[in-house]
C-alpha cells in the first residue's frame, strides 16, 4: 500500500512540473493591418501567425517546441484574460500613423499588468526608436518597474554593408547563455532606477535591454523588437547569433 502511494504521489508531481506555461503576446496596443487581396483589413506586423519577415512565427515555434503554449491577447489587459498566462510579451505599441485609432497604454493598464507581474508574472516589453513606436504611454508601464524608454536611436545601422554597427558581444551572460554576438538596430536606449538593471550595453555603454525583479515576477525591457523573423532567419551574417539569443531568451522565461 505504501509503494501505491508513493508512485501515485511521484507522477501526481511529475504531471504538475510538465504543465505547460502559455505565453500570450499583445495584439491589442499593437494592432496593425493591410488590405488583403478581397480588399479586407488583415492583421499583420508582430504576430505569431505572420510568417513573412515582420512576424514572430519563429520564435513561437521555440516556445511550442520548448513545450510552452501560445496565445494573444486582443483586448484591453485585465487581471481576468491575464490570468493563466505565464509570459506576456508587448511589442511595439502603434502610433497613429500605424493605426489611426491607437489603443494607448493607460494608468490603469499598467496597474492591472504590474500587479500580474506582481505575483508572478514575467513581462517583456519590446520597444522601437522613438520615430517607429509610441513611448509617451509605455513609458507608464515601464516606469512601474524602474525603467524609461529613452527619445533617442542607438546602434544605428545604415545599411546591410554595415552590420557590425550592430554589434553587441556576450561574455558569460546571465539569460543569453549560448549566444557571444548579437545584433540590434536602431533601437531606443533604456533609463535605469531603483532595482532595475542593465541587461545588454551599446558599445557607447547605453543601456537598451534591462531586467528588473517587481514582487514575485521578472520584467524585461529591450528596445526593438528585435526577435522578429527578419533577424533571426539565417540573413545575417556568420557570427552573430540571434536565433541562439532568441531560444536564450525563451528558455530562461520558461524556466524564471
Amino acid at each position: 500500500m505504501k509503494k501505491i502511494f508513493v508512485i501515485t504521489l511521484f507522477c501526481g508531481l511529475l504531471s504538475i512540473g510538465l504543465k505547460a506555461q502559455t505565453v500570450a503576446l499583445d495584439y491589442y496596443f499593437n494592432h496593425e493591418t493591410r488590405k488583403a487581396k478581397d480588399g479586407s483589413a488583415q492583421r499583420f506586423h508582430y504576430t505569431w501567425e505572420d510568417t513573412t519577415q515582420t512576424g514572430f512565427s519563429k520564435w513561437g515555434n521555440v516556445f511550442t517546441k520548448l513545450g510552452a503554449k501560445l496565445t494573444a491577447i486582443d483586448a484591453v489587459p485585465t487581471a481576468q484574460n491575464l490570468s493563466g498566462i505565464n509570459v506576456y510579451i508587448i511589442v511595439d505599441p502603434d502610433t497613429k500613423k500605424e493605426n489611426p485609432n491607437p489603443n494607448y497604454i493607460t494608468q490603469t493598464d499598467a496597474n492591472v499588468i504590474a500587479n500580474w507581474v506582481k505575483a508572478g508574472g514575467k513581462l517583456v516589453m519590446l520597444a522601437n526608436d522613438s520615430a517607429n513606436t509610441e513611448l509617451q504611454h509605455f513609458n507608464i508601464l515601464a516606469g512601474k518597474f524602474g525603467m524609461h524608454f529613452n527619445n533617442d536611436m542607438q546602434l544605428h545601422v545604415i545599411d546591410d554593408a554595415h552590420f557590425e554597427d550592430g554589434a553587441i558581444e556576450l561574455i558569460n551572460h546571465p539569460v543569453f547563455t549560448t549566444a557571444k554576438k548579437v545584433y540590434l538596430k536602431d533601437v531606443c536606449s533604456i533609463g535605469l532606477k531603483g532595482g532595475a538593471r542593465s541587461l545588454l550595453k551599446a558599445p557607447n555603454g547605453s543601456t537598451v535591454a534591462a531586467i528588473a525583479k517587481y514582487g514575485e515576477g521578472t520584467v524585461i525591457a529591450i528596445g526593438d523588437p528585435w526577435l522578429y523573423n527578419e533577424y533571426v532567419n539565417g540573413r545575417l551574417p556568420a557570427g552573430f547569433d540571434n536565433d541562439k539569443a532568441m531560444v536564450d531568451l525563451a528558455q530562461y522565461l520558461l524556466n524564471k
